[in-house]
């Protein structure tokens, strides 16, 4: 007598590159989850984790095309995960970067050296460098802030007329001893650069142009404090007007209007005088 045999329903294994697909999908959908139930933007955890938008959203959505190579993606993985408050690590692990790492064979008595993985100190020393440069850009910025606010600020405000700002030159009695004689062959002085000093009480996108040059665009964290120079007109616009402070020509600074409003100011150098 005969017994029948029993069909083998086993599928044939996943190939590394359809488990790495599998597992992003899987880790993708997650960290969107918690982003989405933590109300942040992808814009957000850009800031939080210096990590470009389109590698964020191409893990959103497991998208390995669009991703670096696998030991990398571990690594982005690892901080969007920190960023929304997830062990990062234990999380990056779950993400295959070579065979042995998805055929999980266990290795008899594995020695303290065998244990050690390079690529989570490569990585390690990544973030310490990270925490270094983000420590001493913020201790800069808040000498440059106390720097200038502790200097004495001219008594004479700047004119000030809708969305320009022309600051003008105090005189003195005294203004043809004091005041610079550069191209006075024709009694006339030359046109004086302007320049603005911008603080961010919040972040906020600006955008800063320069005698018609765009000097720079993007977002800047809270804190941040930049100056810009032009000969003829400085134009700020910013998404966040109550969050941007603005000193003109090192005068008391100022926000450039109400907080989440849309605002643009054009600043115009100081008209030449005639020496008489």
């Amino acid at each position: 007598m005969k017994w029948p045999r029993k069909k083998n329903n086993q599928q044939p294994p996943l190939s590394l590159e359809q488990q790495r697909s599998q597992k992003l999908a899987e880790i993708g959908a997650r960290l969107w989850a918690l982003r989405q139930e933590q109300g942040l933007s992808l814009e957000q955890v850009v800031v939080l984790t210096m990590i470009p938008r389109r590698l964020l959203q191409a893990i959103e959505e497991g998208n390995l095309d669009d991703l670096p190579e696998p030991v990398y993606i571990q690594g982005l993985i690892g901080r969007f995960a920190d960023a929304l408050g997830l062990n990062g690590t234990e999380l990056a692990d779950t993400f295959p970067i070579n065979s042995a790492q998805v055929n999980f064979q266990p290795i008899a008595n594995p020695s303290p050296l065998n244990q050690l993985r390079p690529i989570h100190l490569y990585f390690l020393y990544i973030l310490l460098i990270l925490c270094s440069v983000n420590g001493l850009s913020y201790l800069l910025n808040n000498a440059i802030l106390q720097a200038s606010y502790g200097q004495p600020q001219p008594q004479e405000k700047p004119i000030v007329k809708p969305e320009i700002v022309r600051p003008e030159l105090a005189e003195s009695k005294h203004s043809q001893e004091i005041q610079p004689v550069s191209d006075t062959s024709n009694g006339v002085q030359q046109k004086e650069a302007v320049q603005i000093g911008v603080t961010l009480k919040a972040s906020s996108w600006i955008r800063v142009i320069a005698d018609g040059k765009t000097e720079f665009e993007g977002t800047l964290p809270e804190g941040t404090y930049r100056v810009w120079k032009a000969q003829e007109q400085l134009t700020v616009k910013t998404d966040n007007a109550g969050g941007v402070l603005m000193s003109v020509n090192q005068q008391q600074a100022k926000e450039m209007g109400e907080l989440g409003k849309e605002q643009e100011v054009m600043i115009a150098a100081a008209k030449p005088k005639v020496l008489r």
